[in-house]
């Protein structure tokens, strides 16, 4: 109380506004990697350091690579594949990238009241088919039913091990001057999904790339290819893969815009929709970073496959975080995560 009897209130404090999950946070973009940060990095104990397409076992003289996936993909066949070669495929690449052979898959299904069982058999028809193509054996599972109209028809999930072919595969083996090699065209099944989704037609039908990726890591390791790292370009595409790697390394990169392919179709669409296929989501491509002595021999052996490579830049040897690209026009460009959700359940 004052001299003059007045009272001092003091207002009581307006709390933070409730945070609450965006569609952003399953994007694999900044607010992705935010909720990695805040939340389970802090509560598992795992160091931010450490992070990569899977976990590094060590049992009974063993190297293993255990990794895990969800797919929430909208429709659930779309041009070029389904769900189920999604979570089939998705997860045995995330072993692949670790260097290991994929073994062994799990898979849990959450279906919704009144789905229709004869989709579900087509669904895992197309699961049994790509195991097969991946050479792995799907030997668990589990299955919820939810309540009609509490989800989207179907879920999945699928977990797998894999053995360790080449160790040092991760994020901190990559080095100072290491030529950067795109395994193919970017921006294929993120508008394979999306024309679906929305009933968009082109000029030429547009179809997902999604596919296995460790034939392609096998072909490198057995020419003897000095790979650092690897990483598959699934949500946040290319540029946002560049960025993870360059921040988890502490290098920057360095590429060039013109050396990365894109199918002229997905070009036009994302210029239609306004996207940029640096950030849209691929299903079968992958960047690797090998020595540069290597650079022009890892291009024959991924030619050799079939598919379309390219040296796209390298590790500038920088110090910091920092991925810079190279335009059409000669200028150059930053890039980062995005903030937002470009194309949201598209995996």
């Amino acid at each position: 109380m004052s001299d003059q009897g007045e009272f001092s209130v003091t207002c009581p404090i307006l709390h933070q506004q409730e945070e609450k999950i965006l569609m952003s946070h399953g994007s694999g973009g900044k607010h992705t990697s935010d909720l990695i940060e805040k939340v389970f990095l802090p509560a598992f104990g795992t160091s931010s350091e450490t992070l990569h397409d899977g976990a590094f076992l060590h049992i009974d003289q063993s190297d293993l690579v255990f990794t895990t996936d969800s797919y929430v993909v909208q429709p659930l066949f779309f041009p070029g594949g389904s769900i189920g070669d999604l979570a089939v495929f998705g997860t045995v690449n995330d072993l692949a990238m670790c260097g290991a052979r994929p073994l062994y898959l799990s898979c849990g299904f959450i279906l919704e009241e009144g789905f229709d069982i004869d989709r579900l058999r087509q669904v895992v028809a197309r699961m049994k088919d790509a195991a097969a193509l991946a050479q792995v054996k799907l030997v668990t599972g589990d299955t919820k039913v939810i309540e009609r109209a509490r989800g989207d028809g179907m879920y999945i999930n699928t977990s797998g091990v894999g053995v360790v072919e080449r160790a040092g595969i991760n994020p901190q083996s990559i080095q100072s001057d290491d030529l950067i090699l795109l395994s193919g065209d970017i921006g294929r099944h993120g508008i394979a999904v999306m024309s679906e989704r929305e009933g968009l037609t082109f000029e030429t039908s547009i179809e997902s790339d999604v596919g296995e990726l460790y034939s392609s890591v096998r072909a490198l390791f057995d020419e003897g290819i000095d790979v650092h790292c690897m990483r598959d370009l699934t949500r946040g595409g290319l540029a946002t893969a560049l960025v993870e790697l360059s921040a988890a390394r502490g290098l920057a990169m360095e590429i060039d815009e013109s050396a990365v392919p894109v199918d002229a179709v997905v070009r036009g669409a994302c210029e239609f929709l306004g996207l940029d296929p640096f950030y849209v989501a691929c299903e079968g491509r992958m960047i690797a970073f090998v020595s540069s002595n290597d650079g022009e021999q890892a291009l024959s052996v991924l030619e050799g496959l079939g598919s379309n490579p390219r040296i796209i830049g390298h590790v500038s040897g920088q110090s910091g975080p920092m991925v810079s690209s190279k335009t059409f026009l000669g200028t150059r460009r930053i890039l980062d995560r995005l903030v937002g959700d470009q194309l949201p359940r598209i995996c």
